[in-house]
């Protein structure tokens, strides 16, 4: 048992001094629940935060709505996303909703500017205001929405974790993640939005079966499988322009799933046979102690990971994902003055059995 929960995963080093360090925990699990291995404590109770959206989804995937509305994988996607709100990000979202008959005024999620910063200039000069629709959460918003909506349940209490969206989607994670509803707390999130806490371990569990959904019923399968395929082919609805989840996805062959949450939280999944032809699904989920509040750690955490696993190679690493990657740190006239590295090894518990 480790004295503290946490270990160091990133160093920012200044000439010969190690200046921050970034503490986290981990836990990488397959399918068929194996701890594969950890980083601090893999049972560590943490919100998931957004990384919860993909299963937040599956209700409305399982109820039949991709084939009732004629979903495509740029809406489906954009469902499971902490979106930037460029145009593009909007016009799908306003697509989405007038197919699901749902108005953006009902959207209670609040208002924030767009993550993207010549969005947000763009807005500016134009005199616009942010709208709902700009918001991270905009998609996860619609899809409750429109769960209310198919239930002919109220649409003005959607997020009272009693709502029976709410539940639906509790039980679902639930099951996901093969952990008891007592064992998941449940607090706010930004968006006021339910929020849930969970070991790293289930949660990790739970990324391991939505890409590897073998033993689930059919009609679950179905819909992790479509939930997992849609991130997969519209990784920029997932994210955004620059973003580690957008960018380790399109390279990704169809193999990787990224979904990042506040506060240094990660979710990923890898597919079967994204470590060799026999090889199950594979979870793995993190969390930056300290919250990672100017998002540098937790790309860095990932990227690591992955090269340690054998996911991605130095050339990938550096044609698509250098500036999110260890990297010299520059001062404002670039000139090298340190560097940020990960300083971990992964703790393997047992060995894949490929």
């Amino acid at each position: 048992m480790h004295e503290t929960p946490f270990m160091p995963l990133v160093e920012l080093t200044r000439g010969p001094i190690v200046e921050s360090v970034h503490w986290g925990a981990l836990a990488i699990v397959d399918s068929r629940g194996r701890l594969l291995a950890s980083l601090g404590d893999p049972y560590l109770v943490m919100h998931l935060r957004s990384t919860a959206k993909p299963f937040q989804l599956l209700p409305l995937i399982e109820e039949g709505a991709v084939e009732h509305f004629s979903l495509t994988p740029e809406e489906i996607a954009v469902m499971c996303a902490s979106h930037s709100g460029t145009d593009e990000h909007v016009q799908v979202i306003a697509r989405l909703q007038a197919k699901l008959g749902i108005e953006e005024k009902e959207l209670q999620c609040g208002v924030h500017p767009p993550f993207h910063e010549p969005t947000w200039q763009a807005m500016i000069q134009r005199n616009e205001t942010p709208t709902p629709n700009r918001h991270n959460c905009s998609g996860k918003h619609t899809n409750m929405l429109a769960q209310a909506a198919l239930l002919e349940a109220s649409r003005e209490d959607y997020l009272d974790p009693q709502h029976p969206v709410q539940q639906r989607i509790l039980h679902a994670l639930a099951e996901m993640c093969n952990i008891s509803l007592e064992d998941i707390r449940i607090g706010i999130d930004g968006c006021s939005a339910p929020v849930f806490a969970l070991p790293l371990y289930h949660a990790a569990l739970g990324y391991a079966r939505l890409c590897d959904p073998v033993e689930l019923s059919p009609q679950r399968a179905q819909a992790c499988r479509t939930i997992t395929s849609a991130m997969t082919k519209a990784p920029f609805m997932v994210a955004g322009p620059g973003r580690f989840d957008t960018l380790v996805m399109e390279i990704g062959m169809g193999k990787i799933i990224a979904k990042g949450g506040a506060e240094g939280y990660q979710g990923i999944g890898l597919l079967p046979g994204a470590l060799g032809p026999d090889s199950p699904g594979i979870g793995i989920t993190f969390k930056i102690a300290d919250g990672d509040p100017g998002g540098r750690a937790r790309p860095v955490v990932a990227i690591e990971v992955l090269r340690q696993l054998g996911v991605l190679n130095e050339d990938q690493i550096q044609s698509h994902l250098a500036d999110l990657a260890p990297r010299p740190l520059k001062n404002w006239r670039g000139l090298s003055v340190g560097e940020i590295r990960p300083v971990f090894k992964l703790e393997w518990q047992r060995s894949f059995g490929l």
